[in-house]
């Protein structure tokens, strides 16, 4: 067995910080918070994932893999282990320097910033202090947790002196679909309840209705009906895609399927097992779908919103102190 180096050796010494029925938390050392991005598929530069692993379970997670980094090959090992990163403001503050002007920041790409983890140790909000007392970046944090909405002081902070967005996903307004597919989220009523209270805080926020499976929520009434609770609730943006299925999300996924929809497990084998992505007519059938919906609910694509009132205008990043 070769001996483990890199991201593998910190998370096996890791120690234990707590034990639930069925998650452990370990804290893991963290050279950096800030991870620059070079994937032509994304818009942005720079990711912040506070936490490594994810304790909702969500079937199709795309982000199973990042476990394996780790050594850790079990895919339902991302949802029962959970890596809490070290925090400290003044090295993130540090880091910080490294983003130019104009470019963006995602916080929680590869796990969700404010799953249960964040309730126990607040590294989320503890970031987002540093942001609340700096200006001249672009942010944007993805969640489909109703706790965003504990952090409004902070946020409506943050767009004082930055680009925020805040995208919270709501896959289905369906709860029984929603709990089998998102086994441990909030429900989508709490979800929009957070888009509601963020909203009427002034906070920009758009929906997600992602990933759009082939066959479970694709159809046009589905899409409709999240994009109206949505709108509805004050969001000012409607976003989707069609979801991909790495190894490791088929590994999880296809069993799934077998158990809960049979039926559609021979189409999805002969779509996702060759390709982790779906081509051809059906992702742009999907794309004129999300425009019919936009349009028929008053959305405007990629509408970035006024500048902010403290945005900077030096050349140079502001970093409060």
């Amino acid at each position: 067995m070769s001996q483990l180096v890199g991201i593998a050796k910190m998370a096996a010494e890791s120690p234990s910080i707590e034990v639930k029925r069925r998650v452990e938390y370990l804290d893991l050392a963290s050279r950096s918070l800030l991870t620059r991005c070079t994937s032509p598929r994304v818009p942005f530069e720079w990711t912040i994932n506070p936490y490594r692993g994810c304790e909702f379970g969500c079937k199709y997670c795309y982000a199973r893999y990042t476990h394996e980094f780790m050594e850790l090959r079990d895919p339902e090992s991302f949802e029962r282990r959970i890596f809490v990163k070290h925090f400290e403001p003044a090295p993130f503050r540090k880091e910080l320097a490294q983003v130019s002007d104009g470019e963006s920041i995602a916080l929680g790409t590869a796990t969700d910033p404010y799953q249960p983890a964040e309730r126990r140790f607040g590294i989320t909000r503890g970031i987002l202090q540093v942001f609340a007392a700096s200006g001249g970046f672009r942010l944007g944090i993805t969640t489909k947790s109703d706790l965003v909405a504990r952090d409004a002081d902070l946020l409506r902070e943050i767009a004082r002196r930055n680009y925020l967005s805040v995208h919270i996903t709501v896959t289905t307004l369906d709860c029984d679909l929603a709990r089998l597919i998102e086994p441990l989220a909030p429900r989508p009523d709490l979800r929009l309840d957070a888009v509601r209270k963020l909203s009427e805080a002034g906070i920009r926020v758009t929906v997600g209705c992602m990933p759009v499976l082939p066959l479970i929520n694709d159809s046009e009434a589905s899409l409709d009906a999240v994009a109206g609770a949505a709108r509805a609730a004050g969001a000012v943006g409607f976003i989707g895609h069609v979801v991909f299925l790495k190894q490791c999300a088929r590994d999880v996924f296809f069993p799934f399927l077998e158990q809960h929809f049979p039926a559609l497990l021979r189409r999805y084998r002969e779509r996702f097992e060759k390709s982790a992505y779906v081509s051809g007519a059906y992702p742009k059938m999907i794309s004129e779908r999300f425009r019919v919906v936009r349009e028929r609910h008053g959305f405007v694509k990629g509408f970035a919103g006024p500048e902010p009132e403290l945005w900077p205008h030096d050349p140079q990043l502001l970093l409060f102190p």
